[in-house]
């Protein structure tokens, strides 16, 4: 553990001006607060943020950084407070360490919900200060190098997994590879310790068998470099053991079949000699094709820069080259920390983490825990391609992605716009999937929305995110909508007039935000008739009657406008139910069809008869139809039906129209006793997290 003068002394060496006395200050303070409280390993507790403040140093971070690092447990395991922190070392420091303070675990929530929640706040304070990620990440690193000593494997696991799905994509996605590497090598370590044995104990047989190889390649390198003048460092080291592992499970091989274990960087002055170097190490070994990526003239989205190929060497071993400049190198390894660190002027480096505002995003639109969790994984934790707008503008997308996705990258507005794209100036459906290179126009419309279909296909987090939250923006619009209509039935059946201020009023005793909000919760079900009546005119309910049931056991419709003893019939194509406006008509020889007025099918009946007809007052019930998208899982058809069963509405048929995981397309009919009846049925299954999509047909 580092001591206090020696911590003091590495701050010093790089920044001479800082706050001896601060730095001072808040060792003694952390060493104070934790006391007497104990690591697992049996270390006391100050040690782990005194080594985090020591990775801190390594990377030459600020004063305030180094703070924050010694802080930043105090608030969650000791007596400290925020106010006292920013009494003592100022604002900057407590915002810092209120936004890396550790959140107390919710044990009433699943793991899931609680992960998505510290993730969820994690990402939010983040976004207001990236120091508050570097604090985090060293936090992690330190506490899997001490992982070993917690004695229960299934939370050593817990940690491991999490560890590896978020925290090392996260170091990555902003160039920390050193971090990256380090903590993929110890996770693996707990998540695949057979896998793990093994690996590392075929690279210490190599080691052993082979010898100084590694340092004779390295030599051949240089001096094959030398001889045309070049001044270069060059390194080898066998693959890490974790991209090994993956290699295998990947390519379905064994290690035997793994040929290019070893991995050589090649380090030059200046970007010319990347490409003088490559063109040298291309004449003396032969190149593997496929092999090559320029990762100069386009950087990764972490701003990572250097040249890769890979070679055959005399012995027909293979091997990956790395080769870049001093300065690549430096940002390379520490990438968002070396950009801190060196940028002149307190400018942040914010241009290196673009996919930062994607992320924040997602955490605005998701819906849920599990969905939070499955767009920021796809968001930080995938391989990228190249594309193009037409006028030669870059965006790195994952594997796998789409014109849509390109669309939403560009911008939401621009993906929640499309109609189509022109890839490499053809038409091609939005759905089509995009190469490295490829040029995509894309086609808009003012009138055209996102489609729920999309979701089958788009594979990129921020344009999962910002599909679902304007499907569901739409279907609440439409929720609100026949809360309204219903509102307005029910308003004409109280005992007196009712206008804004009834209205705000029973806002505010329904727990809700504005009328908006009432009309969308009566519209969802969320009330019952005599709860928003009481609401709007407390009371008024006291002398109603029971409500009667939305429906009966048996059904009966008689239907006004039709000359007594005719024939009639309920239209298959638009399942009229009582409170529709209907229409008749009437062929020769044939039963009058019953249809609503806005019946799609009328258009191809010019020849017919048409009747004025109504409902009478003796139907009790129809046939409603509905087309349900339902999510591809476990219980959302015993979802939807318990909802059916608590409507009282009879399920008279229910069929399966389509499949496109992840989701199922389901057509029911309904015994309903009327429009309002089955309008109820529609809002509160939208309302339901098993139902995409619901609408009448």
């Amino acid at each position: 553990m580092l001591r206090q003068y020696e911590l003091v002394e590495r701050v010093l060496e790089y920044a001479p001006e800082a706050d001896e006395g601060l730095l001072n200050r808040a060792y003694v303070y952390t060493v104070q607060k934790h006391g007497s409280q104990k690591r697992a390993s049996g270390d006391p507790y100050f040690s782990h943020p005194v080594e985090v403040a020591g990775l801190m140093t390594e990377l030459k971070l600020d004063q305030q950084t180094i703070i924050t690092a010694l802080l930043h447990d105090t608030v969650e395991d000791t007596l400290a407070t925020i106010d006292e922190i920013e009494k003592l070392f100022g604002a900057d420091v407590a915002r810092l360490v209120d936004g890396v303070t550790k959140l107390s675990k919710i044990e009433a929530m699943g793991e899931n919900e609680r992960a998505a929640e510290n993730l969820r706040k994690f990402l939010l304070a983040m976004s207001e200060d990236l120091r508050v990620l570097l604090v985090k990440l060293a936090d992690r690193l330190h506490n899997m190098r001490t992982l070993h000593f917690i004695k229960k494997p299934e939370k050593r696991q817990r940690i491991a997994r999490e560890t590896m799905e978020i925290y090392a994509p996260l170091a990555e996605r902003v160039g920390m590879y050193e971090y990256m590497r380090e903590m993929q090598m110890l996770a693996f370590e707990q998540l695949e310790p057979e896998g793990y044995a093994t690996i590392t104990g075929r690279l210490a047989q190599i080691r052993s068998e082979e010898g100084g190889q590694v340092d004779a390649i390295a030599l051949a390198i240089k001096q094959a470099l030398a001889e045309v003048g070049m001044n270069v460092e060059v390194s080898g080291r066998e693959k890490h053991p974790y991209s090994i592992w993956r290699k295998m499970k990947e390519r379905h091989v064994s290690f035997e079949q793994i040929t290019d274990i070893m991995a050589f960087r090649v380090l030059v002055d200046n970007e010319d000699d990347c490409y003088r170097a490559l063109g040298v190490l291309h004449r003396h070994w032969q190149m593997i094709p496929g092999r090559f990526k320029d990762y100069i003239s386009t950087p990764k989205t972490n701003g990572y820069q250097s040249l890769h190929t890979a070679l055959i060497f005399e012995n027909s071993m293979r091997m990956e080259v790395q080769v870049r400049t001093r300065e690549m190198h430096r940002l390379n390894e520490y990438g968002l920390a070396a950009h801190w660190a060196y940028k002149q002027g307190g400018v942040r480096p914010d241009g290196q983490v673009g996919w930062l505002r994607d992320l924040i995003e997602i955490v605005d639109s998701s819906h849920d825990a599990e969905e939070l969790l499955e767009n920021t994984k796809m968001a930080i934790y995938q391989d990228r391609i190249f594309a193009f707008t037409p006028k030669g503008a870059l965006y790195q997308l994952p594997r796998g992605s789409t014109a849509v996705d390109f669309a939403y990258a560009v911008h939401t507005n621009l993906g929640n716009a499309a109609v189509g794209a022109k890839i490499n100036g053809r038409h091609m459906p939005l759905r089509t999937r995009l190469n490295n290179g490829d040029v995509i126009e894309i086609i808009k419309s003012a009138t055209s929305e996102p489609q729920l279909s999309w979701l089958a296909f788009v594979v990129s987090g921020k344009a999962r995110a910002a599909i679902r939250r304007a499907v569901r923006a739409k279907e609440r619009a439409e929720v609100a909508e026949i809360g309204s209509k219903l509102f307005d039935e029910l308003v004409g059946h109280m005992p007196g007039r009712i206008g804004k201020k009834a209205t705000q009023g029973a806002v505010e005793r329904l727990d809700l935000r504005d009328e908006e909000d009432l009309m969308f919760a009566i519209g969802s079900a969320r009330f019952t008739d005599r709860e928003v009546m009481e609401a709007l005119m407390p009371g008024s309910t006291e002398q109603l009657p029971e409500m009667p049931e939305w429906t009966r056991s048996e059904r009966a419709i008689s239907i006004r406008g039709l000359t007594p003893g005719m024939g009639f019939e309920l239209a298959k194509c638009c399942h009229p139910v009582p409170g529709d406006r209907i229409v008749g008509l009437r062929h020769p020889d044939h039963k009058v069809e019953v249809h609503t007025i806005d019946c799609p099918t009328l258009a191809d009946h010019a020849d017919a008869e048409w009747l004025d007809l109504s409902w009478g007052e003796r139907t009790t019930g129809a046939v409603g139809r509905l087309r349900l998208v339902l999510y591809n899982r476990p219980g959302t058809l015993a979802e939807v039906t318990e909802i059916l069963a608590r409507y009282r509405a009879n399920i008279v048929n229910l069929q399966m129209y389509q499949r496109d995981d992840p989701f199922g397309t389901y057509d029911v009919e309904l015994e309903v006793s009327d429009l309002a009846h089955l309008t109820r049925i529609v809002g509160s299954l939208r309302a339901s997290e098993a139902v995409a999509d619901a609408e009448r047909l």
